[in-house]
């Protein structure tokens, strides 16, 4: 058992040798919680010994790492459990290098939630936002409004918000998601399929621009045309989404199509569980690329994914953010809309099938 003052000295000595320390692997490497480990930090900062960030700690001279945090910044995200943890992990990571204190909110995708969350923000203080803005339930130009009227400086994060030009003096970064659905596809194809089908959960702003890529992929390729699906969530009611992936499966069983192009990993997940549970081979017989990254991995069959560079859209999104911040007065720099490119992980999923 550790004692407050071997924990501390600990959290000195990595401070002074990092620069920084995450509490998570404190409380990993001590072996205790990581409450344990916050309330330490808040000890050690109020005793003027180290600087309290979002997810840790940093040194308060610069002799050895990064300096202490000298802007307050905010983070909105719709959701912790999904796509935005690693965004959020890119941002803290290179916080301390900016010398910068995250602050986070999450919306759960209500805008009304969100709206509070970014009043809260505001009112600690915070000098910049960045933001992945709710866009279900409010038109482009509600959206717009309200984006506009808040009094800090705000990046907009993994959201293109087409046909509102008052939007474009904004800041943003983005994953290429068309990109990657192209990628997807033309994979599958130079393993010799000829017809691809698609299925897609298109309850999230990411799912009309994978349409997108795959309709191009499909017309650039001279590909015949597989079935289609739209997907349904699948947690509330499991057997609904059964349902859709059995009478996908029928369609392609029935078009001779051999191989679909899932969003998300873990709607491919499910759809992989239906093939097998009926016989099918994977990827022998059927050959799945998914679009994300989150579980794929862990598939009872390892998926072929379209990998979205969360990490480093996390850090670009801060960059871009305390760049803007950090402007000497001057002439107002112009804004930069940044695009960041999708890789594809090839696993055991797609296989050399024809089809």
């Amino acid at each position: 058992m550790h004692l407050p003052r071997a924990r501390h000295e600990y959290l000195l000595r990595e401070v002074e040798l990092r620069g920084s320390v995450r509490s998570a692997d404190v409380a990993a490497h001590l072996g205790v919680s990581d409450v344990t480990v916050r309330r330490d930090i808040i000890e050690l900062e109020r005793a003027g010994r180290l600087a309290r960030v979002h997810g840790g700690a940093i040194a308060l001279t610069a002799t050895r790492g990064p300096q202490a945090a000298q802007a307050l910044t905010g983070l909105v995200v719709p959701s912790t459990t999904a796509h935005f943890p690693d965004v959020v992990r890119g941002m803290e990571a290179l916080a301390p290098a900016l010398r910068v204190r995250l602050v986070l909110g999450v919306s759960h995708y209500r805008p009304d939630v969100e709206a509070a969350q970014v009043d809260r923000l505001v009112a600690l203080g915070v000098a910049g936002l960045a933001i992945a803005p709710t866009t279900h339930g409010r038109t482009s130009e509600e959206l717009a409004g309200w984006l506009r009227s808040i009094p800090v400086p705000v990046v907009l994060v993994e959201r293109r918000i087409d046909g509102t030009t008052s939007l474009s003096e904004l800041d943003l970064v983005r994953t290429d998601h068309a990109h990657g659905a192209v990628l997807a596809v033309e994979h599958l194809h130079a393993l010799g399929h000829r017809r691809v089908a698609l299925a897609v959960y298109d309850r999230t702003p990411t799912a009309r621009h994978v349409r997108d890529g795959f309709a191009t992929a499909v017309d650039r390729l001279g590909l015949e045309a597989g079935p289609e699906a739209s997907l349904s969530k699948g947690d509330d009611d499991p057997a609904v989404l059964r349902t859709e992936l059995e009478a996908f499966l029928d369609a392609c069983v029935a078009t001779g199509t051999r191989a679909a192009f899932v969003h998300t990993d873990d709607h491919a997940a499910r759809l992989l569980e239906a093939a097998l549970d009926r016989g099918l081979t994977v990827p022998d017989d059927f050959a799945v690329v998914a679009y994300d990254d989150e579980n794929a991995e862990l598939a009872m069959v390892p998926l072929t994914t379209v990998t979205p560079p969360r990490r480093e859209l996390g850090r670009e999104a801060l960059r871009l953010l305390v760049d803007r911040l950090t402007e000497d007065g001057g002439e107002r720099r112009p804004p930069r809309h940044v695009e960041l490119l999708p890789r594809l992980t090839v696993r055991e999923s797609c296989g050399a099938g024809r089809g």
